[in-house]
């Protein structure tokens, strides 16, 4: 049996009721889970105190903490894992910018600190980005999350918004353009 359809199956079991499918199920997408978080990692600063284990076992541990699951196959349950691991980094990206601002850390001299390493992705404007598309286009938000913090294909995403590939590459580039002039500015 394939690990697809076998992480298909453990899904549905779930959506059935079948408690123990959440336990049946991780050791399956484990792998795939830790890929995303490597990938969302590697977008981050370097020395991020994040590591992929940590990432994964929260967003999961999220995941199954959902009362009534509502996944509909593979692509839709490692895109539900994607946004969780987003909003996992956000939420510690914001907690270290505010207490950047005051919150108990002790100040250094220009010499002390640590160098700024350019080309740094800052995760909190994305975020803050991506919801000022979301309010104009909703679904070319979602596609950039699914593609972008996903990992997912163009067709898995067609599948989990129930578009055309085509209209995933348009949204894809359209969004793409629209958050590089955000971001630039």
């Amino acid at each position: 049996m394939t690990a697809s359809v076998d992480i298909t199956r453990q899904i549905d079991a779930a959506r059935g009721g079948d408690a123990a499918a959440l336990d049946r199920l991780f050791p399956i997408v484990y792998e795939e889970l830790k890929r995303l978080a490597r990938q969302e990692l590697a977008r981050e600063r370097p020395g991020h105190t994040w590591q992929p284990t940590a990432l994964v076992h929260e967003a999961y541990l999220r995941l199954v903490a959902q009362r009534t699951p509502d996944w509909s196959g593979r692509a839709y349950f490692f895109s539900l894992a994607a946004t969780m691991m987003r909003r996992i980094l956000v939420n510690h990206a914001r907690d270290r910018a505010a207490q950047k601002r005051g919150g108990g850390i002790e100040a250094v001299t220009l010499s002390q600190a640590e160098p700024v390493v350019e080309g740094d992705l800052d995760l909190v404007r994305l975020h803050e980005a991506l919801d000022a598309l979301a309010a104009l286009d909703a679904r070319q938000a979602r596609v950039v999350e699914l593609k972008f913090f996903g990992g997912l294909e163009i067709d898995e995403i067609a599948s989990v918004v129930g578009v055309s590939n085509a209209t995933v590459r348009r949204d894809w580039n359209l969004a793409r353009l629209w958050l590089g002039r955000e971001l630039a500015a």
